[in-house]
């Protein structure tokens, strides 16, 4: 009998308890994440009704970080995860420290870029997790969520099947750029720490020489982190994402509780 569950596959550890290994480990393909384990989507086809298409950039295309996210709101519910081809959409890094210890993904605008995402389909007390998680309700937080419509950003199913729009989240902060004011893609957590402390001495002072001393330093410090975001900011080492304008005002619900504002259904 085969092992679905998340140990044995090499999907349980989460980024949150383990901030270097951020996005972490992401599924080969399309499955559904049921508790502790990641087994087939089921055949019928219907396990879309009634949830919201929503694009996982960073860590949330971790089961082991999405079922740690759930288990905070005792929310057991499956959440399927679909591997598409995305078309107009590069991942790219946030302006800001996350004080989990890591600097997280977020989209950007990129036109020409096609690769391979997964979307999650989420129920409306799931859209609620996700959202509290990355910070949507709050008027401070450093995300908002964003309906991406077609033919701007294009998302092709397995089969073929093309969505209408899916839901992202866009960094309030902006993204980093690559030195030329274009946006930089994120290359995985130790580098990237590598090479940011590297090319700021500010940056070494708040949060030490090594990605291992930066998570240290980093991780539940509200007020450093808001610091090094600020240097981003003072260093002038950030952009626009290009996705801004899809941000509109949203309310949501408490996590638990389902969603007061729930998006268009496929």
């Amino acid at each position: 009998m085969e092992d679905f569950t998340l140990e044995a596959l090499g999907l349980a550890e989460a980024p949150r308890d383990h901030p270097l290994l951020y996005p972490g480990a992401w599924p080969a393909d399309s499955a559904l994440l049921d508790g502790d384990r990641l087994v087939p989507l089921p055949r019928d086809g219907r396990w879309h009704e009634d949830r919201a298409p929503v694009l996982a950039i960073g860590s949330n295309a971790s089961p082991g970080q999405l079922r740690h996210k759930m288990a905070e709101f005792e929310i057991t519910s499956p959440i399927p995860m679909v591997k598409a081809r995305v078309t107009g959409v590069g991942v790219g890094v946030s302006a800001h420290v996350s004080r989990m210890g890591y600097v997280s993904a977020s989209p950007f605008e990129a036109p020409d870029a096609v690769r391979e995402l997964f979307v999650l389909w989420l129920d409306a007390e799931q859209l609620a997790v996700v959202d509290a998680s990355e910070g949507v309700p709050l008027p401070n937080g450093n995300y908002g969520r964003a309906w991406l419509p077609v033919p701007e950003v294009r998302v092709e199913l397995p089969g073929g099947r093309t969505l209408p729009g899916v839901h992202s989240y866009v960094n309030r902060h902006g993204v980093l750029h690559d030195g030329t004011g274009a946006p930089r893609t994120h290359p995985g957590q130790r580098e990237l720490l590598t090479e940011l402390l590297v090319g700021s001495a500010r940056l070494r002072e708040l949060f030490g020489v090594t990605p291992e001393e930066f998570v240290a330093r980093a991780r539940a410090d509200r007020l450093l982190c808001e610091a090094g975001t600020r240097l981003f900011a003072d260093e002038k080492r950030g952009t626009e994402s290009g996705l801004e304008r899809y941000v509109r005002g949203q309310q949501t619900g408490s996590p638990g509780t389902g969603s007061s504002l729930f998006p268009p259904l496929m």
